[in-house]
């Protein structure tokens, strides 16, 4: 049997889909579609065959024109499957993507619907009738795979997981460490640099060696926030890398972001600095110890807000480095 799981927004997001893919892979032999943001992503979680990419136009918020010949494509490729998974945040519709796959001629399709479907979806299930919508992602996810037949494989936890990632001794230097990873996909769920900067210094007077991480984009921010203090491997991580760097750490200091869920998917405790414009419920880091800092009372709660509508951003910046040592301490 061929399966396409389909998950085409961010790294994140893709993670969270891992136990998914391994259900479905335990009966199937899986491909998987992502979107550009989450192929790194996509690239290594295990238990694939392939993994495709596509800019979905009505997935991206800088979203593609629709081509009629990327559509064609995906609709040859796209015949070849027998049942497909299209996953979503509560957010996006799968109706678009099940009309391709139905056009295509595959024979099932599953996925989370609040309109209804027609005949579009074989496995439709509602939120709030057939599953609790604030359960974690991964379980949601989990719950599309299940409904279309398959189930994860005896002795699986359903935890994320990613493929063993390399070793990255080089790079962080003598254990044991503690990761700071200070950027985030939106600005309204990052707490500010300076209290970054500052939590790095005060872990380092706590006893806590400080490996500060970031992209190749946030050079600046992470030189900003390993100051003196912290070792800065801003920029010099693969995605791979990245994940053993986690994986090292005895603890992760991140916003709800894709290294949070990646962190979790190498089982390394995460003190989650969670801005609530999304539920914590479904998005903090599933399946490890984390703890949980930030005001999930605040006015910004549920806003689904890409820049931060308080002034001073008070749901992050109320915490402060002496609640990140001390959260810390409790996980290690």
């Amino acid at each position: 049997m061929k399966a396409l799981v389909v998950r085409l927004d961010s790294d994140g997001d893709v993670l969270t889909a891992g136990p998914a893919v391994r259900a479905v892979a335990n009966s199937a032999e899986v491909t998987f579609l992502c979107g550009p943001k989450g192929r790194q992503a996509a690239d290594v979680l295990p238990d694939m065959t392939e993994v495709w990419q596509w800019a979905c136009p009505w997935i991206l918020p800088d979203p593609p024109e629709v081509s009629k010949e990327e559509v064609d494509d995906l609709l040859a490729g796209f015949a070849r499957f027998d049942v497909a998974l299209v996953l979503t945040s509560f957010h996006q519709s799968p109706l678009p993507m099940a009309l391709l796959l139905r056009m295509a001629g595959v024979r099932r399709i599953a996925a989370i619907s609040v309109d209804y479907p027609g005949s579009l979806v074989d496995h439709r299930i509602r939120p709030g009738v057939d599953l609790d919508d604030d359960q974690p992602e991964p379980l949601k996810a989990l719950r599309v795979a299940q409904a279309a037949g398959f189930t994860l494989p005896p002795g699986d936890d359903g935890s994320l997981r990613v493929r063993t990632p390399p070793d990255t001794g080089e790079l962080t230097g003598r254990t044991p460490y503690v990761v700071v990873h200070p950027g985030a996909s939106v600005p309204a769920r990052a707490w500010s640099p300076d209290r970054c900067a500052e939590a790095v210094i005060a872990l380092g007077e706590a006893g806590y060696r400080v490996v500060v991480t970031g992209g190749p984009d946030e050079k600046e921010l992470t030189s900003h926030v390993a100051g003196v203090d912290g070792l800065d491997l801003g920029g010099r991580t693969t995605f791979p890398e990245l994940a053993g760097v986690l994986a090292g750490a005895d603890a992760v200091v991140v916003g709800n972001t894709g290294p949070a869920h990646l962190a979790a998917a190498v089982a390394t405790p995460v003190v989650s600095l969670f801005a609530p414009v999304v539920p914590a419920s479904r998005w903090a880091p599933y399946g490890v110890p984390v703890e949980m800092l930030g005001d999930q009372d605040a006015p910004c709660r549920d806003t689904r807000a890409t820049h931060c509508p308080v002034a001073g951003h008070p749901c992050l910046n109320s915490i402060t480095a002496a609640d990140v040592v001390a959260a810390v301490r409790r996980l290690t």
